[in-house]
């Protein structure tokens, strides 16, 4: 039969993944060497980045560095990961189509039936509202015909002064305003999802009846090659990519039978990852370059790779380039490029907590030691307990809680899966049960500190290289002693040098049923471990009376006794049931 302590000890040797001592060959490092100072004194940190021509070193691995990574732009945080689905252009024709109407166009010609309205004050008066005839003229009563055909609507105002200005030389005054621009109806066809014959007015432009049309299909449609004809020649080849980027849409004024005509769609190329536009982007007819893939797509500043996955002889391929290769490689259709950021940090962002002076948050080298980086820090040595610093891990934290939920799932198969033999053994099963099941959900909320012993007993550090994110705590001294486990009052007590552990002990009220002076255990302010001490603690520990439990107390005390432990360690709970 295993005795308790052998219980403990089994469980405390788990904890390699929890609170452990960071073990190097030699503990031959100097004491942490942190600049003491007063707290009158003026406090300068010198700089711990090497020189700017240094900054793109390769360095070394380490176990911090993580690897590729694709991060999407600020302004767009909840961006799904993967290609995109969206055509770019597609937004173009998500509203409805206009009206003939809705429609003003300042840039658009007069022609033949458009409606006009003109009135003439001063030296003569004349009004009217027409139409434009069909050899282009309006005629004003009084004045006699204007010649307003291929006169721009926005000029309308401008031309019948000058007109009326060369008859009259006294003062007359004019309001000209186009009215409604003639009808007409325009064909669209091609890859549009309503083809077919559109009316609207004649000072429309090509995307008004493009709605109307549906809007290009950006499934087989070409937003790179419409073109327009009238009778049976082309007489306009219009590219969207221009206004899209630009704003540059071709001036055309469409005329009564014309057809657009949109084009099937071209190569496709889907750029995502670390980019601000993540679409599908065509070339029509040809295929598309990596430099202009980048100029389309507008690659992050952290994008440093590509990964190129697509078909090439009707096989799987891949490409992985950086981003200066990638300018330079030819994609195909159905291409799916991938911006990613594959290259270590230079530096780490480590925090500084605990009692110290000046800045709380230092960037160093990314192959910065942990000793190195404590000759930059200031401390008043009268307050800071030099010899028990430790560091905070997050990803020390994370593998904490995750042994710890291995470990609880185990102890649920095993809960949930043991047989009994008789009717009595199955009765104490089950209240064993209700009691463990509880205790594994208490187990499941358990957040690890990620705390990393660095210093051993005379306040040595480790050597050991920073991660980004560590935070470096150091403890303030402390003159007391807290007494915590299986005793009747855990307190905090005084230290004194010549006190015994049964001192701290009897101060704290003696042990309870379930302790005795063969279970104790010490935790240095450090956090490291001390089972079966040998002398009392010192100042800044924690003294804590482990429980004693028979074996036969409970089937499961092993499996239950190794969690205790390795839960509370992990996440310095320590508590007097």
């Amino acid at each position: 039969m295993r005795s308790s302590r052998a219980l403990v000890a089994a469980a405390l040797a788990l904890l390699h993944a929890g609170s452990a001592l960071a073990q190097s060959p030699t503990l031959s490092s100097p004491s942490p060497a942190l600049q003491s100072q007063g707290t009158g004194g003026t406090m300068s940190v010198p700089q711990l980045l090497p020189g700017s021509e240094m900054t793109n070193r390769a360095g070394t691995t380490t176990e911090a560095e993580a690897g590729a990574t694709v991060a999407g732009p600020l302004s767009e945080p909840q961006r799904q990961p993967g290609p995109s689905r969206a055509v770019f252009g597609a937004a173009l024709f998500a509203r409805g189509a206009p009206s003939a109407s809705d429609t003003s166009n300042p840039n658009y010609r007069l022609g033949p039936g458009d409606r006009v309205s003109v009135r003439v004050w001063g030296g003569v008066e004349a009004e009217v509202m027409g139409q434009v005839d069909p050899e282009g003229n309006l005629f004003l009563p009084s004045v006699g015909p204007l010649k307003l055909a291929g006169v721009r609507a926005g000029d309308l105002q401008r031309t019948v002064e000058g007109e009326l200005r060369r008859i009259y030389t006294q003062q007359v005054q004019v309001y000209a305003v186009l009215l409604s621009a003639a009808q007409i109806g325009v064909y669209v066809t091609g890859f549009v999802k309503l083809p077919g014959r559109h009316m609207g007015s004649a000072s429309d432009t090509v995307l008004d009846f493009l709605l109307r049309g549906g809007g290009v299909d950006p499934v087989r449609g070409s937003y790179r090659d419409i073109i327009v004809n009238r009778g049976n020649q082309t007489v306009q080849r219009i590219d969207l990519y221009p206004f899209l980027l630009q704003g540059r849409l071709p001036q055309l004024t469409l005329q009564h039978g014309d057809t657009i005509v949109v084009g099937k769609q071209g190569s496709v190329v889907s750029a995502d990852g670390a980019i601000r536009n993540n679409y599908l982007f065509e070339v029509a007819g040809r295929t598309m370059s990596g430099s202009e893939l980048m100029d389309l797509s507008a690659p992050l500043p952290a994008a440093t790779n590509a990964v190129i996955r697509g078909t090439r002889n009707s096989q799987p391929w891949s490409r992985y380039v950086n981003t200066a290769e990638l300018r330079r490689q030819p994609l195909q259709d159905q291409d799916i490029v991938t911006f990613i950021t594959d290259a270590p940090a230079p530096t780490v962002r480590v925090f500084v907590e605990g009692s110290r002076l000046g800045p709380s948050v230092l960037v160093a080298d990314r192959d910065t030691t942990l000793c190195q980086l404590l000759d930059y820090v200031s401390v008043d040595p009268g307050l800071a307990d030099t010899r028990s610093v430790f560091l905070l891990r997050q990803r020390l934290a994370s593998q904490q809680r995750r042994s710890i939920n291995e470990a609880l799932d185990r102890l649920e198969r095993q809960l949930f899966t043991a047989t009994s033999s008789t009717t009595g053994v199955s009765q104490i099963r089950a209240s064993e049960a209700q009691l463990v099941n509880s205790y594994i959900q208490r187990g499941r909320r358990i957040q690890p500190e990620g705390r990393l012993v660095v210093a051993d007993d005379y306040g040595r550090c480790t050597n050991i290289r920073l991660e980004d994110g560590d935070t470096i705590v150091i403890p303030e001294r402390s003159e007391t002693v807290l007494v915590g486990g299986e005793v009747t009052t855990p307190q905090a007590v005084v230290w004194r040098p010549n006190m015994t552990i049964d001192d701290y002990v009897n101060s704290a009220g003696g042990y309870t049923q379930r302790g005795t002076s063969s279970d104790i255990m010490i935790r240095r302010a450090s956090g490291q471990i001390i089972l079966d001490p040998r002398e009392g603690p010192r100042p800044g520990d924690e003294l804590i009376a482990l429980p004693h439990l028979e074996i036969k107390g409970l089937q499961l005390t092993a499996d239950i006794l190794q969690l205790i432990y390795q839960s509370a360690l992990s996440a310095r709970v320590f508590t007097n049931n």
